[in-house]
């Protein structure tokens, strides 16, 4: 999860010079240096502190390998030495020695509310699926659910009598496997949509501050989430049209985080020589990132200059990052993705998350869930590679691609420079960052 942050900067800045009636000039090195604060928070003290509990005998010189090896994220700033704020946790989860120790401390751990739900879901979805008579008709397991979504600004972030522009994360109506997205209600009275070919999906809405009082932007709703399952074989897999808009469109590289690096060309080609077909090809993409890339903590996208090539220096990712990895090298190999996200919904485990699709000719968009990879209960061949042309019914699609513009347009660069899921909001002097506001979901699970 992206989480919330206690840090000011830059917007306190933009505060002063209101309050003066000063005007200064928006830069982004200012603000990327807020943003950095917000998650290089932990001193080398507070670090160990961590770390001992599990490891007490931890030497100078081990620390220097774990940092040396990018286990241990650190970065100096104002010439002061900063660990990420889950660096000492994450060292655990990306060093398999460290995460031996703890799991021998802590003991066996029970399974995961999103593993029971994912498990039973899937085993659900496949024989259902099989047993259709269409053999594209690949949607099933419907789950419905009624949501309340507040974001809420602290006491005095913004002065008394600004107004104040919000943008609230809202299901896709486009996508087949999420249907009768029904509004209910909102927190203000009047609202807008955002335009259906956004590639986010918003409701806008504005308020004016008031002093010493939260600013509370809320929205309720409901939707279907299907679980879906392409029995994907070579047969029913036929030869790209090079030449339409959409291979075009959908293999070509995109700024910052689609980019097609000398290093990740030599990989593509490496992981797939000798590969003939798209599906080869996918799975071999798949089961390396799986294979190879632990998930681990992520610190805010906005501040990261090229996605994919952190991945490959860091040696681990959370669901996005292994994602646009999947996704860029996948388009080198000339098979044609695209980024989704949003929310998985699993009952008492929602959390922000980001997928993908792959394009088969013959077949059409299928999902890829990276992050969820290769699971560890699978008994067999399709449950092993369900999350490459399946997706389970837990999920809330709110993004069809990352980094476009939202509908409105926003003033200053969003805080989530590059996903969009817990809300945006800006006022007059400038962004508000998510050190200065928090957000909640409350889900009813209306099939229950």
């Amino acid at each position: 999860m992206k989480t919330r942050h206690i840090v000011s900067g830059l917007f306190g800045l933009l505060l002063a010079a209101c309050a003066t009636g000063e005007k200064i000039g928006y830069s982004w090195e200012e603000d990327l240096h807020h943003r950095l604060l917000c998650d290089f928070t932990q001193s080398r003290e507070q670090v160990l502190e961590y770390i001992t509990k599990y490891i007490p005998e931890v030497t100078d010189s081990q620390m220097a390998v774990w940092e040396a090896k990018k286990e241990l994220e650190y970065m100096v700033i104002d010439s002061q030495k900063l660990y990420f704020r889950n660096a000492a946790s994450n060292l655990f989860l990306i060093n398999e020695e460290c995460g031996a120790i703890r799991s021998k401390i802590n003991g066996p751990q029970g399974e995961s509310n999103t593993t029971f739900a994912c498990k039973n879901n899937i085993r659900e979805i496949i024989p259902t699926v099989l047993a259709k008579s269409n053999k594209l008709d690949a949607y099933t397991a419907p789950k419905r659910m009624r949501i309340i979504y507040t974001l809420t600004i602290k006491p005095d972030a913004v002065p008394e009598g600004e107004l104040i522009r919000c943008w609230l994360p809202f299901p896709r109506k486009d996508i087949p496997r999420q249907q009768d997205v029904k509004l209910l209600a909102t927190s203000e009275q009047e609202y807008q949509f955002s335009d259906p070919k956004c590639a986010h999906s918003t409701i806008y809405m504005e308020k004016k501050a008031e002093a010493g009082k939260p600013t509370i932007f809320s929205e309720s709703f409901e939707y279907t989430s299907l679980g879906a399952y392409f029995n994907l074989t070579e047969q029913d897999i036929q030869p790209y049209d090079t030449n339409s808009p959409l291979y075009k469109e959908y293999t070509a590289e995109r700024e910052k985080h689609i980019v097609f690096t000398p290093r990740l060309r030599e990989l593509a080609d490496s992981l797939t020589a000798g590969l003939k077909t798209p599906l080869e090809k996918a799975r071999a993409l798949f089961r390396w990132v799986n294979d190879g890339f632990p998930w681990a903590s992520a610190r805010e996208y906005s501040t990261i200059e090229n996605i994919p090539m952190y991945v490959l220096e860091n040696k681990h990712g959370d669901c996005g990052q292994v994602t646009l990895l999947f996704v860029t090298l996948c388009r080198i190999c000339g098979i044609p993705a695209h980024f989704q996200s949003g929310f998985m919904m699993h009952p008492k485990a929602w959390n922000l998350h980001d997928w993908g699709e792959i394009y088969f000719e013959g077949v059409g968009w299928v999902p890829v869930d990276q992050s969820f990879g290769i699971p560890t209960y699978a008994e067999n061949q399709r449950e092993e590679w369900f999350y490459l042309g399946g997706i389970d019914s837990w999920r809330m699609i709110v993004n069809s691609d990352y980094g476009k513009e939202l509908s409105p347009q926003k003033t200053y660069p969003r805080s989530e420079t590059v996903d969009f899921q817990r809300g945006e909001v800006e006022w007059e002097g400038g962004n508000i960052y998510f050190d200065q506001w928090d957000y909640d979901m409350d889900i009813e699970y209306l099939d229950d």
